[in-house]
């Protein structure tokens, strides 16, 4: 029995001495687990921020989608916008007064500007050409006219009309563009 006095008295000695040598242990510990929170809290600002980001991009892509959706329809459109137009400027003016066309012209040119109205709801928008300076983001030139009439780079001629969908383009508009004459 006097050993097992012998036993817990070595044994507290031991643990006295334990911690008196891991204190060094125990703030390099508490030091390392302090950097280990910090890296986390960043890695979570982090991926926040990384949701944030593809949620507001999401957002973007969606609203876009929306509001560009009938892009490729509307383009479909326009041919028929330009065949309508095409076809009413083929009509005579005296054709246009004879009483047994006048009804078919006035039906024509109702459903044109119906198709206007239509485009206009959808945010569809006929690009202003004529006399305007050449934009290459908004305008096609397909040839050249000598002329000193205007400044070169003016456009004198439009061929095609061209359409914006909201500020995007939809279809350039085709141009005879003005140059220095020879």
């Amino acid at each position: 029995m006097i050993e097992d006095d012998k036993t817990p008295v070595a044994d507290a000695e031991d643990s006295a001495e334990a911690p008196a040598g891991a204190e060094p242990d125990a703030a390099a510990g508490f030091a390392a687990l302090e950097e280990e929170l910090a890296e986390a809290k960043q890695a979570v600002l982090y991926a926040q921020a990384e949701v944030l980001n593809v949620r507001r991009r999401a957002e973007k892509e969606a609203a876009d989608a929306r509001t560009y959706a009938a892009t490729g329809f509307a383009r479909d459109i326009l041919s028929v916008s330009d065949n309508l137009a095409r076809g009413l400027a083929a009509i005579p003016d005296d054709l246009r007064s004879d009483d047994k066309i006048k009804g078919l012209v006035a039906g024509i040119e109702a459903t044109a500007r119906e198709l206007d109205s239509v485009f206009q709801r959808h945010g569809i928008s006929k690009i202003v050409a004529m006399d305007e300076m050449l934009d290459p983001n908004r305008h096609q030139a397909m040839f050249e006219v000598p002329t000193a009439d205007v400044a070169p780079g003016t456009i004198v001629q439009e061929i095609q009309t061209g359409y914006m969908i909201r500020d995007r383009l939809l279809r350039p508009a085709l141009v005879g563009v003005a140059k220095k004459p020879d």
